[in-house]
């Protein structure tokens, strides 16, 4: 097929061989499969700002650093350069999260490399070598469903292990390849230390697969692992294989308010003696 003008400098440079056809088109961008030498890969083109449905919000990308100053001045200026070092940095957030999570164990495309909007990485295949299916697009069976849920929710906590929260996590973002479960489409992944929406997105996260699971194996729908997954993070006591019980009880015992305020009044009336006495020291040195 024709190469797509966006994808002619890699093949230029060497990275691509040949473009073999368009994968998939979405709201983000537009997939192909390529060959780069004995390889099948897929090379992910970033759409335009003004192209995508999906467009930058503020509660994703709180918390992002920028590489330098003049940069971040630029960007909150909304200047043209600026707009177009914002939309690099929407575009790397992903390729960035890519590489750590690969690195943390979770399964994600290999991302191999990124140049000018344009991500070359891993294809996803299924045991025939084909593109492997989304989740959306196969029928479980309760044990599969029980068994994939139990997978992604281990891969949500390895993800905030590494201090990522995927934030657009759902049965769309997910291919099935032989091995099981592999989570995509991270531009909109968050700093959980840093991105004060991250729990309410975590929680998002992990209601829609209880809600798309739940539908082969009901049980499922009764689960609370997101908050149970917050509040073991926010202790400190999260780690990739921490047992978790689906469970999460909130802690509904009301505050005694006149205890709080006895106390409040009792500190304020120490403090006002304590001043009384001081002024009376004074008084009697003179």
């Amino acid at each position: 097929m024709r190469i797509p003008k966006r994808i002619e400098p890699l093949v230029e440079d060497g990275l691509v061989d040949q473009v073999l056809r368009q994968l998939k088109s979405g709201k983000e961008a537009t997939v192909y499969v390529v060959q780069c030498g004995g390889e099948i890969r897929c090379a992910k083109i970033y759409k335009e700002a003004n192209q995508r449905g999906f467009h930058q919000a503020v509660h994703y990308t709180e918390g992002r650093k920028v590489k330098n100053s003049r940069q971040a001045r630029a960007m909150e200026k909304g200047s043209r350069y600026g707009r177009k070092e914002q939309e690099s940095a929407w575009q790397r957030s992903e390729v960035d999260a890519l590489y750590k999570l690969a690195a943390a164990g979770v399964r994600v495309p290999q991302p191999y490399n990124f140049y000018e909007g344009v991500l070359l990485m891993e294809l996803v295949s299924d045991e025939n070598g084909e593109p492997a299916p989304r989740l959306n697009d196969l029928e479980l069976t309760p044990e599969q469903a029980r068994e994939f849920h139990a997978f992604l929710i281990r891969q949500v906590v390895l993800m905030l292990c590494a201090g990522i929260v995927h934030g657009d996590l759902s049965e769309f973002n997910v291919l099935v390849d032989g091995k099981g479960p592999v989570i995509i489409d991270l531009p909109q992944a968050v700093d959980a230390a840093a991105n004060n929406n991250a729990s309410r997105m975590l929680e998002r996260d992990v209601d829609n697969l209880a809600n798309y699971f739940g539908r082969f194996a009901p049980e499922l729908h009764a689960t609370g692992y997101g908050k149970e997954i917050w509040a073991l993070y926010q202790r400190g006591e999260l780690l990739p294989d921490t047992p978790l019980t689906g469970r999460f009880k909130q802690n509904e015992k009301q505050a005694d308010v006149r205890s709080v305020m006895r106390e409040i009044d009792s500190a304020r009336d120490e403090h006002a003696a304590k001043l009384r006495y001081q002024q009376l020291k004074r008084e009697e040195g003179r």
